[in-house]
């Protein structure tokens, strides 16, 4: 177990986690959670509050101004368009030697979600102590607007952090969260208060999963669709978004058949979020769970086809989202599972393999499609990762950065510094033609959008981010939003006029 543990930290997500998703040298989590909630607020630009800790919400909810700036929000877990890639112009063709400026920061929760942005709100999903916490803030000053506590008792089994690994779901007035242990809540975005709240580890029987729940939601319509993991056969779940009350729910193991025609094991979730789209004139959600993607009639819960895609090691996850090509749907994870391209047949009720490769192995991080480019992160393991672009049509690599470089000292916490070519695994968003790069160790890179040759065009490491830092950067208004696990900061990407 603890090989395992030593080898797999990064699936958590997301979430994400990423994942996403402590590491193998995590500290006790209840002392670490206690020195966390005691730490000092950071030397800011903009003095902002500690994590909240208190048991109720604030009865006076401060008024919040409008947006300032013109932009996009980013509301949900990989922004706008559910692929980690952003329209907002007008920022920061390179950065000064510093960085860019910083806005605010603050020491927070632990936790592996990424933050969301709507208008001048931002909320992040944290841990401190035994109550997991949905904080919202004002995303212009880090200001607190309001606090939801509720208690948690989730206790990771391998080690890492036991906060939030989901990210908040935002619309015009109301706030969606999934727990590690499962409860799923709507809260008013504007005051904070609960609306419904379901226990989904309480209403169904969940297998126990490897790092918690993982999958954050999405809607379609009127409808929440959670990626649950019950048994016999709740897989998948739609709520009502209004109510919380269950409306369909399918998949069980026997969804999938295992090449070799084993019998496949109980558990039914992955830490891969769900992605809807529209295809052939079909809707459909793609859910990669455990064993592989299913695609559903968001309507009913209909399965419209599925395809088994899970590595041959027991102990392995799929954590990074599928991704979206016109009729075409990307797969990929690590354990040696390597990715697939499908194509969805104009019925909607299968899929044909265009490739298999070894040369993309996503541990969690959203690979992004651009011209006919993949661009995203491959490896299992922090020292052999490598940010890498790949042929869409064959699946070939077109380049690729550098693994853990050799001969490093014995402290290497600044191992990003002995490469211009290195981020271990890491994250990106892309944005005016060019890639926002996040690695775990808390190096942010600015690096070109360029499918014949890697090019880094600025870097900077602020001394807040530390490893791990998992959670994909956020932008909204040209603000970027980076949280690791205790900590969280908002720079300006804005070009000087």
């Amino acid at each position: 177990m603890n090989r395992f543990k030593n080898t797999c930290y990064a699936l958590l997500l997301v979430t994400w986690s990423a994942l996403q998703l402590g590491c193998a040298n995590a500290e006790d989590t209840a002392k670490a959670a206690d020195q966390k909630a005691a730490a000092p607020e950071p030397a800011a630009r903009a003095q902002v509050d500690a994590p909240v800790e208190t048991a109720a919400v604030s009865a006076a909810t401060p008024k919040v101004a409008e947006p300032t700036r013109q932009g996009e929000d980013w509301p949900k877990f990989l922004g706008p368009r559910d692929d980690g890639t952003s329209s907002e112009t007008g920022l920061l063709a390179k950065w000064a030697e510093k960085g860019p400026p910083v806005v605010w920061e603050k020491a927070v929760g632990t936790g592996y979600s990424a933050p969301s942005v709507r208008g001048n709100r931002i909320v992040i999903h944290h841990r401190v102590r035994n109550e997991e916490i949905v904080d919202c803030l004002t995303a212009d000053t880090g200001k607190a607007i309001w606090t939801h506590p509720y208690e948690s008792n989730f206790s990771d089994p391998y080690g890492y952090n036991n906060g939030p690994r989901c990210s908040p779901l935002l619309t015009a007035d109301r706030c969606y969260t999934l727990g590690a242990e499962g409860k799923l809540l709507c809260l008013n975005l504007e005051t904070g208060k609960q609306i419904w709240l379901r226990d989904t580890a309480a209403d169904w029987k969940i297998p126990d999963a490897f790092f918690g729940v993982g999958s954050t939601p999405i809607l379609h319509g009127k409808l929440l669709i959670v990626m649950v993991g019950g048994k016999p056969n709740a897989g998948v779940v739609a709520f009502d978004a209004d109510t919380g009350k269950t409306v369909w729910q399918n998949v069980d193991k026997k969804t999938w058949t295992s090449p070799d025609g084993s019998e496949l094991d109980d558990k039914l979730a992955s830490y891969s979020s769900l992605i809807a789209a529209k295809i052939h004139g079909h809707d459909h959600v793609f859910s990669l769970m455990r064993d592989g993607l299913v695609s559903l009639n968001p309507t009913d819960g209909e399965i419209r086809f599925s395809y088994f895609f899970r590595s041959d090691s027991f102990e392995s996850v799929n954590a990074a989202r599928p991704v979206i090509i016109g009729d075409e749907v990307l797969l990929s994870a690590a354990y040696k599972a390597g990715a697939a391209l499908l194509k969805i047949k104009p019925d909607g009720k299968g899929a044909v393999e265009i490739w298999k490769s070894p040369n993309l192995q996503t541990h969690w991080s959203t690979t992004i499609h651009h011209a006919g480019c993949l661009y995203g992160f491959s490896g299992r393991h922090e020292g052999e990762a490598k940010f890498r672009c790949i042929d869409l049509k064959t699946g070939d690599i077109a380049w690729e950065t550098d693994g853990m470089p050799a001969n490093l000292p014995d402290d290497a916490a600044d191992v990003e510094a002995s490469s211009s070519r290195y981020y271990g695994r890491g994250s990106a968003i892309m944005a005016e033609g060019k890639f926002i790069v996040l690695g775990e160790r808390g190096l942010l890179a600015l690096v070109e959008v360029n499918p014949k040759e890697f090019k880094e065009i600025s870097r900077v490491k602020f001394p807040g981010m530390k490893y791990p830092s998992w959670a994909a950067p956020v932008l909204s208004r040209k603000r970027l939003y980076l949280r690791c696990e205790d900590h969280m900061m908002c720079l300006d990407l804005a070009a000087q006029k």
